[in-house]
């Protein structure tokens, strides 16, 4: 993939990245009958203490929850095996 202005990145994009967060959906939650039963999604990180971060950060309450909702979405650390 080309990059239109290289010089803005704040980090290098082939940077090995081997610290993931997987995101997937549980049985329970309605959307799955729109996105299907299987779906996943996965964000890499270059770094375990970055993953760690976002992995708290993404397992919080959010800021606009209503009192009593409860996330639907299972998280997950995994590593990219070498």
């Amino acid at each position: 993939m080309d990059i239109c202005h290289p010089h803005n990145l704040n980090k290098p994009l082939d940077a090995p990245k081997p610290y993931g967060i997987r995101v997937s959906m549980r049985s329970t939650d309605t959307f799955a009958r729109l996105l299907g039963s299987e779906w996943r999604r996965e964000h890499w990180y270059p770094t375990r203490e970055e993953r760690d971060a976002a992995l708290a950060d993404m397992a919080g309450e959010h800021q606009y929850s209503r009192r009593g909702d409860k996330p639907t979405l299972k998280l997950e650390a995994i590593e990219q095996q070498t």
